[in-house]
């Protein structure tokens, strides 16, 4: 299967491009209360430094609307330049309305056709948001979730169903509402005057399969730029392996243009672990480099001793630590791969197909560590400092190879 992109339109969001020829984006969401303004831009600046690429805000009262461009002067004092997004729900054509200064602040808009109004006032709330869009110059997502589809339309689709001669399934018809409801809703969008180049669309399952159908579906019908994840992925593992099976299907086959991993996190957990899943999932499939890969042992019979888990999780650690100096530094060190592992079997092979390896010694083998260096070995490690010499031979691996930016 190709992993060349559908062709889709450009939206521009602040600096940042998402469709067509881009690469993929990455982007997340804070959990702070947006009213709070210095919490919520460390929080973006957390989201950021980690490598998110969009940050989506919720903007739910008159006190989280009058935050946002307090919180986008407080970004930009802190040197950080992401785009902000504007999550809105039920009351979003109030807030930009009542609160221009966060309507200019916000980079884009999120706007549920679900919950943007029911009934008579559902088409008047939603011209008025996407109104304060084309007055501001801002791209919207039309975001779809079937935690909180349009039940008018859901129903309209289940009466015409029921009349068939050969109903369709009930969740055959559920996936159809979404995609109807993303696609009619960016029709109307367009008669609004709002221009196709500023429309991304988005249709929010919980279900894996699910989730495929739906943006299968919704590729082949719409030429707009695609955020994809599933609405709720979980917590932990589960949230993990249900976001990588979903997305990595679709993304394998061309679809998706940003992407979300919307991770549950544990109680006091870190919200940048969402990112960095996100930029493994695309760096699996090869679809962008954001950091040196770090390849190590899964551990056996023949590597009773932990130290090689310990090395690997140290050398992570620092590299995640250290890439964004690194990435200002220098060209294509997210390139590089690093590989730490744990006996004679595949310890050498795997470290000389790294750009820099170290083979630490099964039970029983001698106790020393040859390193490689672009598949030749160059020095062997030995004592109680292998751990730090080897992150000293990265540092300087790095300053040897890769070209240093010039700075203005």
């Amino acid at each position: 299967m190709s992993l060349a992109r559908r062709h889709s339109l450009t939206v521009t969001v602040g600096a940042v491009r998402v469709g067509g020829p881009s690469p993929v984006v990455v982007q997340s969401m804070t959990n702070t209360d947006t009213a709070d303004v210095e919490a919520t831009a460390q929080q973006v600046k957390s989201l950021a430094r980690a490598g998110s690429e969009l940050v989506r805000i919720t903007v739910n009262t008159s006190e989280a609307a009058a935050a946002v461009a307090p919180i986008r002067d407080r970004l930009d004092q802190l040197g950080v330049s992401v785009p902000l997004i504007g999550d809105f729900h039920f009351n979003g054509h109030k807030l930009l309305r009542e609160h221009p200064a966060c309507a200019e602040a916000l980079a884009k808009y999120r706007i549920n056709p679900g919950n943007v109004g029911r009934g008579s006032k559902r088409d008047p709330q939603f011209a008025e948001m996407i109104e304060v869009a084309c007055r501001h110059g801002k791209p919207v997502r039309i975001g779809v979730n079937w935690g909180s589809l349009d039940q008018d339309l859901l129903t309209r689709l289940m009466d015409e169903n029921s009349a068939r001669a050969e109903p369709l399934d009930a969740r055959e018809i559920m996936r159809n509402a979404v995609v109807l409801s993303a696609l009619t809703s960016a029709e109307r969008a367009v008669e609004l005057g709002l221009p196709k180049d500023r429309i991304i669309l988005s249709a929010k399952v919980s279900g894996v399969q699910d989730l495929i159908a739906i943006y299968r579906d919704l590729a082949s019908r719409c030429d707009y730029p695609l955020h994809l994840g599933l609405t709720e992925a979980g917590m932990g593992s589960k949230g993990i392996v249900a976001s990588t099976a979903g997305m990595s299907v679709l993304l394998q086959e061309g679809i998706g243009d940003t992407i979300r991993v919307s991770l549950t996190p544990e109680p006091g957990g870190d919200r940048t672990q969402e990112v960095i899943v996100a930029q493994e999932i695309l760096q699996t499939l090869g679809l962008r480099a954001f950091m040196p890969m770090v390849t190590a042992c899964p551990g056996c019979g023949r590597t009773t001793s932990t130290y090689f888990q310990e090395l690997a999780q140290r050398i992570q650690s620092h590299i995640r630590h250290r890439m964004p100096e690194w990435r200002r530094s220098f060209d294509g060190v997210e390139d590089m791969t690093v590989a730490v592992m744990g006996c004679v079997v595949n310890g050498p092979g795997e470290s000389k197909h790294a750009n820099l390896g170290i083979s630490l010694p099964g039970t029983g083998e001698r106790p020393v560590a040859p390193v490689y260096e672009d598949g030749e070995k160059t020095v062997t490690l030995k004592g109680e400092r292998i751990a730090e010499e080897f992150q000293d031979l990265v540092e300087r691996y790095i300053e040897r190879k890769y070209t240093r930016r010039q700075t203005a």
